[in-house]
């Protein structure tokens, strides 16, 4: 990359930064922590502040072009989110402020619990999981509160679709049940007839995303959850695929028990890189004790902070991650019931609007109405060499971000594709057509996309030895 480091950059005597004179006695540090030889980059302002804004501009951005990673990585986040967050009363906001002096947090965070339940149908939810896959690992741990609590500890599987999250089985696992997978039918459904079999009284829930992760509503959801709850076990909704559903449906009343809701993505809060994010978890009126706590609970017109009577304890360090749930809030209430039906309707249409145009170029392997995102295979007819990491390569050379590849694990080369509710006519058909121009060059010339990006800062790189050989610290 053309980019210089810091260290390259450095000059000795120059600096960004002047400290102000001390306001306080000096106390010198102990001599066993003084060294001469600290290696620290020397920069002026002007050359720091440059340095920076040239790796911003390198980077693909929702901000910047179409991103059909969507609502699973960035979907657009309208920046009055984050004027809310960035409020001085919030900003300001210590962590271990008596209850008294922050009634506006806790009204906040008590109205986001609220709102939260009438979205997913729901009667309580815990704002403490500070991302989803701690909501999903709270969510099973509420699980074996319930049937421990009602002698039933000798329940110890899980039910996972073989079109989960990976982090599903990292959750059951990290709670102590083991994990018994489930194939999908030739619809893309939970197969009804795998889940009969397994259906007995060793059975301590299920875990099912729906939209799946192909796409697809399970067109058998209300029977899956009759069966499950038939032997005794609990049905767990993984959240992530909410954009779709927002003012359609509700999941506690298609028969989930437990869910998590990704504030950071159906709720808009940019988490490229890793977060922060957020993750509350919603129950079933009989399995509230249990929650995470401590819940915001109203007493007239004040607020305060309770731990659930056999809640399974703390997740997070104090009470989740705040901010995300100001912009989640400000998200909701901006929208309104309306709003965030449009929202999910939208997305709907957008992916189905795509699906309909490239089905005709790529293999799409369950060929259904599809819901906020569809998955098809990166394999060309004429093309036997290219494959979807060829293609999605070949993407950045047209300014488009590529879309999740090889995930769900069910579908041969896969690229996941969800637009979301923001892009427009004219950005999905330039997607489009790009896309389509991409199976033309497979065919006639496939070298281009074995050596793509051609126009990006930095070439095809040896993805095995990134991850083998890491390099994580500049060295001279």
């Amino acid at each position: 990359m053309s980019e210089k480091t810091l260290y390259e950059l450095s000059r000795p005597g120059r600096t960004a930064t002047s400290l102000p004179p001390l306001d306080v006695p000096e106390a010198p540090l102990p001599e066993e922590w003084m060294r001469d030889d600290l290696p620290l980059p020397e920069i002026s302002e002007v050359d720091l502040v440059r340095h920076y804004m040239r790796l911003s501009q390198l980077n693909h951005a929702v901000d910047i072009g179409f991103y059909p990673l969507g609502s699973c990585t960035m979907k657009y986040n309208p920046k009055v989110n984050e004027e809310a967050a960035a409020l001085p009363g919030f900003v300001r906001t210590h962590p271990l402020q008596p209850q008294e002096t922050v009634q506006g947090n806790l009204q906040l965070m008590w109205e986001l619990q609220k709102m939260l339940a009438e979205i997913g149908g729901f009667d309580a939810v815990s704002l403490q999981p500070a991302a989803g896959a701690q909501g999903e690992f709270a969510g099973i741990l509420i699980m074996r509160s319930h049937h421990r609590e009602r002698g039933q500890a000798h329940r110890d599987k899980i039910l996972i679709p073989d079109s989960a999250h990976g982090t599903n089985p990292a959750s059951t696992t990290m709670s102590g049940y083991r994990v018994v997978q489930l194939p999908s039918d030739e619809r893309g459904n939970v197969d009804l007839e795998a889940l009969r079999a397994q259906c007995d009284d060793t059975v301590a829930g299920l875990m099912l995303t729906n939209p799946n992760t192909l796409g697809l509503f399970d067109e058998h959801v209300e029977e899956v959850c009759r069966l499950v709850h038939q032997c005794g076990g609990l049905v767990y909704g993984d959240g992530a695929n909410l954009n779709a559903l927002m003012g359609v449906a509700k999941p506690g009343h298609l028969g989930f028990d437990i869910m998590h809701f990704n504030l950071h993505k159906t709720f808009s809060t940019p988490h490229g890189g890793g977060g922060p994010g957020s993750g509350p978890v919603g129950v079933r009126r009989d399995l509230a004790a249990h929650l995470p706590g401590p819940i915001v609970v109203r007493e007239g017109d004040r607020y305060r902070l309770e731990m659930p009577e056999k809640s399974i304890g703390r997740v997070k360090s104090f009470y989740g991650n705040f901010a995300v749930m100001v912009k989640a809030l400000t998200y909701i209430r901006m929208l309104g019931e309306e709003g965030l039906r449009d929202v999910s309707v939208t997305a709907v249409l957008a992916a189905n609007y795509l699906q309909e145009r490239l089905k005709k170029t790529y293999p799409l392997p369950y060929d259904r109405r599809c819901m906020h995102e569809f998955v098809l295979e990166g394999r060309i007819p004429g093309a036997p060499d290219v494959r979807a990491l060829d293609v999605s390569k070949r993407l950045i050379d047209y300014g488009f971000h590529p879309p999740t590849n090889y995930f769900p694990l069910i579908v041969r080369e896969a690229l996941m594709i969800e637009p979301t509710e923001t892009e427009s006519r004219e950005t999905l058909d330039a997607f489009a057509e790009a896309m389509e121009t991409i199976a033309e060059e497979a065919r006639s010339q496939p070298g281009l996309l074995h050596q793509a990006p051609h126009r990006a800062p930095v070439r095809r790189l040896d993805e095995v030895r990134a991850a083998r050989e890491l390099r994580l610290r500049w060295e001279h």
